[in-house]
């Protein structure tokens, strides 16, 4: 089984459900929490319950019993998680690289939108970056991931008790990444309403969804075009608002829902609705490698992955580490990186002349110029910054025309060099 806390998961071998003829009371295993009835697992703010099925019977003794139980179930989760294969270690596709970088150094870009043919390593991709995600400032126990400074992304019982003057609780912890998956139920993406407590207790008892856990960090959708439309409505309305709202029976609850929108998937499985795809900071293209030299590198890597896992991931150790310490000193060197208003004017004078809708495009192209000026350790934003982001930053927002061949990527390129000559 896996309980999930935090950003982790956790694998942990509880030992069976089972009662003795002398005694009614269930075996658990010792880091379950006390429930009653039947075998079973239920999430509660983040927190993955194992045991009995029924409502949690639990309560936090203090503050600091809650805090290291969140870091010693951290420690546990780094020991005995699924091996993932390291972001260093993957070959080529360096435009999808770049792409994923620059969103987790500066997340107001927007997420990526990734298509390319099957098989090319998108999700490898993508679940790679586990790894080099930072480390952020959360409120304890919080199931939305409330940051401690910021009321924009704090929930309304955490902005209630800053406003108290109560002392928060603060831990560090990674990043989250959620998958959401493409089966998935509307009420597990928002969270759902126990409408039984609300009934007789009078009180909102809300069980958080994936929109909940991922609140200040990335929620990735493999296969986005085949997700169902009243899914991808739920999507637009949280990346538009940045808040989720559950409205059932009267009721309603809101939760701050700002993430990393990351999706990937296949083009010739059909094209993404217009309105979600706007809603991507950038967007990636990504084919299948020719180079036969490479091709054998790949599957060599890969078939040393699969033998050994542990093996393959320490060789990468000190690029991986390399790699982190880069994106971290960037987040922080991001604040400084200045744009000249030259650049901006040609930049937007770029999008106007590509009849791009609304101004998107505009914001996009600043931010993502910034963030690869930061990464490449310099305060001020080039002409050659601003070439390399800008085709992944307007390509999905031209106005498609059926008779043209040219691939729009090409088209931005072309339009640039003309304007910045």
């Amino acid at each position: 089984m896996t309980s999930t806390l935090g950003t982790s998961s956790i694998a942990i071998l509880p030992s069976r459900c089972r009662s003795s003829p002398s005694s009614s009371k269930p075996s658990l295993h010792p880091l379950s929490f006390t429930t009653e009835q039947s075998c079973g697992r239920k999430f509660y703010g983040g927190i993955g319950i194992h045991g009995f099925k029924g409502r949690p019977q639990f309560t936090v003794a203090s503050v600091a019993t809650e805090v290291n139980s969140v870091e010693l179930a951290q420690k546990i989760a780094s020991e005995s998680q699924r091996p993932v294969y390291p972001f260093a270690a993957i070959v080529g596709q360096d435009e999808m690289k770049l792409c994923l970088l620059l969103n987790v150094i500066d997340p107001k870009i927007g997420g990526v939108m990734i298509m390319g043919d099957r098989g090319t390593g998108k999700s490898t991709t993508v679940r790679s970056m586990v790894d080099l995600l930072p480390e952020i400032k959360v409120v304890a126990g919080d199931p939305y991931n409330s940051d401690p400074e910021d009321p924009e992304f704090m929930g309304v019982e955490v902005r209630e008790r800053t406003l108290k003057g109560d002392k928060l609780p603060v831990v560090l912890t990674k990043i989250n990444m959620v998958d959401l998956p493409l089966g998935a139920t509307e009420d597990r993406v928002c969270g759902t309403i126990d409408i039984e407590k609300a009934l007789t207790e009078g009180v909102k008892a809300f069980e958080p969804g994936l929109l909940a856990k991922a609140n200040r960090g990335i929620l990735y959708v493999d296969e986005v075009n085949l997700l169902d439309d009243h899914l991808v409505d739920v999507l637009l309305d949280s990346a538009a608002s940045g808040w989720n709202t559950v409205e059932r029976e009267g009721i309603s609850i809101s939760h701050p829902a700002r993430f990393i929108l990351i999706g990937s998937g296949n083009p010739e499985e059909g094209e993404l609705r217009p309105q979600l795809l706007d809603r991507f900071g950038m967007h990636a293209q990504v084919g299948t490698v020719r180079d036969a030299e490479l091709r054998v590198k790949i599957v060599e890597e890969r078939a040393r992955f699969d033998k050994n896992p542990k093996e393959f991931r320490d060789s990468y150790k000190s690029e991986q580490e390399k790699l982190q310490q880069q994106i971290s000193s960037a987040r922080s060197f991001l604040s400084s990186v200045q744009i000249d208003q030259e650049l901006k004017v040609k930049t937007s004078k770029v999008c106007a002349e590509l009849n791009v809708d609304g101004l998107r495009g505009d914001i996009v192209t600043n931010r993502a110029a910034k963030a690869l000026a930061a990464l490449k350790g310099r305060d001020k934003v080039t002409a050659e910054d601003i070439a390399t982001v800008i085709p992944n930053c307007l390509r999905h927002r031209l106005r498609k025309d059926p008779l043209e061949s040219i691939d729009s990527g090409l088209l931005v390129i072309e339009k640039f060099y003309e304007v910045f000559s």
